[in-house]
């Protein structure tokens, strides 16, 4: 991936984003919930309400005639630590059955070690099990000006999470999109966040793995 689009990904702005709230399919029917703790790629940080790509698995399971909701607890500018913290309120408001986690790319910002990092997605991983929700890890991947060394052990750090603690993976929600010649097509002004377009094709690279992990329940 070229270093601009890279640069440019990583740096989640502080903007805070509003907590997704209880649908209200949800609260007429109890449908099952999948809960989405995330940052800005998540929070449909620019884009119009409705079209990120938490919105757009939606209705992908709808479309599905499946009878779950989704939850988008995304907050621009979250860390693993953040989402850490708010999780076992959301684990207890929402009882989802199914947990995605995207955090991970603002902790490499930030410069938190990557063992912490880990531990983090451990955590969050483990409490939403013992809450009794199958869990999806998100991952993120970092520019190569980083160095090939912390690149590669970022990279490795989801995939030792998700073996470890047995939860499914999605190695880079980015995939297709930041990676590609034409990278910043799919990114607004600010060459930061993906665009309404890019939307879709985070949907996916998420909806295989979601439909495989729903498929087990």
């Amino acid at each position: 991936m070229k270093r601009r689009h890279f640069n440019a990904l990583l740096s989640l702005g502080a903007a805070i984003g509003s907590i997704g709230t209880l649908p209200q399919a949800w609260a007429q029917a109890k449908a099952p919930v999948i809960l989405v703790v995330g940052d800005s790629l998540s929070a449909e940080y620019g884009v119009r309400r409705g079209t990120g790509w938490v919105s757009l698995l939606q209705e992908r399971l709808k479309a599905a005639k499946r009878q779950e909701v989704t939850v988008n607890a995304g907050i621009s500018g979250d860390t693993t630590a953040g989402g850490r913290s708010r999780l076992p309120a959301l684990l207890r408001q929402y009882k989802p059955t199914v947990v995605i986690i995207e955090l991970g790319g603002n902790d490499a910002l930030r410069g938190m070690p990557l063992s912490t990092t880990q531990a983090n997605l451990a955590a969050m991983a483990r409490a939403s099990q013992e809450a009794g929700a199958k869990v999806m890890l998100v991952g993120m991947e970092m520019p190569p000006n980083y160095g090939a060394r912390y690149t590669q052990q970022f990279r490795d750090l989801f995939q030792t999470v998700a073996k470890s603690e047995n939860t499914a993976l999605v190695p880079f929600l980015l995939a297709g999109v930041a990676d590609r010649p034409d990278a910043l097509t799919l990114f607004q002004a600010d060459r930061i966040h993906p665009n309404e377009s890019a939307q879709p094709l985070l949907a996916d690279n998420v909806w295989p793995t979601l439909q495989k992990l729903l498929a087990k329940s």
